[in-house]
């Protein structure tokens, strides 16, 4: 994380061969935002109850968990970002869906989807029927019902920065106009690699110069969603958690049909896709 800072008069000062390596270090954060691939939450739900050690139920799981370490197995759903699937019958059906950021597609998805799978399964939420996982570059679920086109108004969370904003310098109005215009970008761009299906991507990421500051932000909503979908899912959330967040300069909403994050430090790098600079 970095911000910019004023250039002071004494710059001129500073050695050639300094301001040339600040650069070249600047340029290397940039390129690498988007690497972070931080545990962020985790949550074992009771409502399915918990699987038998030796059922059928743990049997599907453990070799969908391991079949993801095959780059072949579900190459996909790793170069797309999104994948659901249901094995088995009930009792002992085993739906697991994983959604990646657009911007960690392929191998970082892959990465991403294998850890927290085996965290998952094996730390946080053992023999539950149903649990969800959230990483920076992804998130995994396990559940014994298909709920795939459903929003969930259950499984979601609140990460506000520590910092509150300082009088009115980013206003609420100008956050919610950045989170509604990235929300436009998602719904209306189609994304270029699903082959053969025009679909919209979901996900906008972007950045707003407001005076002396800029403000950076984020949204996805899960591939399952319609259009509609992701339109409602953004707006309950934003309303549902705006008192996390309102005087904060910075958050990250997340459940398991969408999310959304603003900071006033960049965060995504900005030659990513999807990237729009208003």
């Amino acid at each position: 994380m970095y911000s910019s800072s004023s250039v002071s008069k004494r710059f001129v000062l500073v050695p050639i061969v300094v301001v040339v390596t600040t650069q070249l270090l600047l340029v290397r954060n940039v390129s690498s935002l988007n690497l972070t691939n931080s545990y962020l939450h985790h949550k074992c739900v009771v409502n399915q109850g918990k699987y038998k050690p030796g059922s059928k139920y743990e049997k599907s799981l453990d070799d969908i968990i391991q079949s993801f370490s095959n780059k072949d197995k579900d190459s996909y759903g790793f170069r797309t970002g999104y994948s659901m699937k249901a094995y088995g019958k009930e009792p002992d059906m085993v739906s697991i869906t994983y959604q990646c950021r657009i911007d960690s597609r392929g191998p970082k998805c892959q990465s991403c989807v294998v850890t927290a799978g085996y965290e998952l399964l094996r730390k946080r939420c053992p023999r539950y029927k149903e649990a969800i996982i959230w990483y920076d570059q992804c998130l995994v679920e396990f559940s014994s019902l298909d709920t795939s086109g459903q929003i969930n108004y259950d499984d979601n969370f609140c990460m506000p920065s520590a910092k509150n904003l300082i009088g009115n310098s980013i206003s609420l109005e100008e956050r919610l106009h950045l989170l509604n215009n990235l929300t436009k970008i998602a719904v209306t761009k189609i994304d270029k690699n699903i082959e053969g299906i025009k679909k919209p991507v979901l996900y906008a990421a972007g950045e707003k110069r407001l005076g002396t500051k800029s403000l950076y932000g984020m949204v996805q909503c899960s591939a399952d969603l319609s259009v509609q979908g992701c339109n409602e899912c953004m707006l309950y959330y934003i309303v549902h958690f705006q008192e996390c967040w309102e005087n904060k300069q910075g958050v990250r909403v997340l459940s398991r049909s969408c999310n959304f994050r603003y900071e006033l430090y960049p965060f995504i790098n900005p030659k990513g896709p999807y990237y729009t600079k208003f």
